[in-house]
């Protein structure tokens, strides 16, 4: 097992636990970032479609990587967008920190947004965010709205600790701290209404040889502001607030099956300024992971929404 990075101790994924991952065929490209310490990270992105078309960025989240996003970036693409699916760091191919504490919401903000902005220079976004990808997503589409062209938000949120979570959260979240081994296929399995095959799952374990790699699956939930004097909450309640002026056009495309994040829907439907005169669709049959469950139907409604 070898360490990279120079203060910041860091584990990169062997390249071979990634071959032959079922429907998922895109060569990774890799960018180094400064990761905070001084030293740097290798993060990773996967990318689709016409080199020249308006990008469209999707975040996934927790504990999941780019690979969610495999039944929607060829729908995507074939309709003329460039899609863009980057790892987060500790999952998929970027590096991944040793210790929890490397962790924090203002970083993961800061490494997509130097990916997103300083390597990539995207402009004229569509962000698609799930999960954490909304969470770091959203705070970048309020801080850089000049970036941004529309917002998707699905089964996600952007909470700043004045509301109580869902007790099913809190029960994921003790469980993702606390299992001595962590089973990343099966947490996934758990977010989802149909069956994975055992490859699919094995697709998600990929990334995490051995729970040396997991220190990012379990620092996250511990990182989502849930009390007011939360580290992040005040700039995530910042950023609500620009949200809710902005008249960048949001979909609102949540699915009829997550119990942890389905109430936000409405809040954004009602909230948003960008979400009205919107058709906001419910992706039927869906749990968390709706990507996984409805990834094609998803896709397809963003497909629509892009030729608004």
């Amino acid at each position: 097992m070898t360490a990279y990075g120079r203060m910041m101790q860091t584990l990169r994924t062997p390249d071979e636990r990634f071959d032959d991952l079922p429907d998922f065929p895109y060569a990774p490209r890799y960018c180094e970032l400064p990761d905070d310490e001084g030293g740097t990270l290798r993060v990773a992105w996967v990318q689709d479609g016409p080199d020249r078309a308006d990008p469209v960025l999707m975040l996934h989240g927790e504990p999941s990587w780019s690979y969610l996003y495999r039944k929607m970036i060829p729908v995507l693409a074939a309709a003329g967008h460039r899609v863009i699916c980057p790892d987060l760091v500790g999952f998929g191919r970027s590096d991944k920190p040793t210790r929890r504490e490397d962790h924090s919401y203002a970083r993961h903000v800061e490494w997509m947004r130097a990916l997103a902005f300083d390597v990539l220079d995207l402009r004229n976004v569509t962000l698609v965010g799930q999960d954490w990808g909304g969470l770091i997503g959203l705070r970048l589409a309020a801080e850089h709205p000049e970036r941004f062209a529309r917002l998707v938000v699905a089964n996600t949120g952007l909470p700043n600790g004045d509301q109580p979570m869902a007790e099913i959260w809190w029960r994921f979240r003790e469980a993702i701290q606390t299992a001595p081994k962590l089973d990343i296929g099966w947490f996934v399995q758990g977010g989802c209404r149909r069956q994975m095959s055992d490859t699919v799952r094995a697709g998600y374990d990929a990334p995490f040889p051995d729970d040396a790699y997991c220190a990012g699956p379990r620092a996250m939930p511990g990182l989502v502001p849930t009390s007011p004097d939360d580290p992040a909450a005040a700039a995530n309640k910042t950023a609500w607030t620009k949200l809710c002026v902005s008249p960048t056009p949001m979909l609102v495309a949540f699915s009829d099956s997550d119990p942890i994040t389905g109430p936000m829907a409405e809040i954004f439907k009602r909230e948003m300024r960008g979400a009205q005169g919107v058709d906001h669709p419910v992706v039927r049959g869906a749990g968390h992971f709706l990507q996984e469950d409805a990834g094609e139907e998803l896709a397809d409604y963003i497909v629509k929404f892009l030729r608004r």
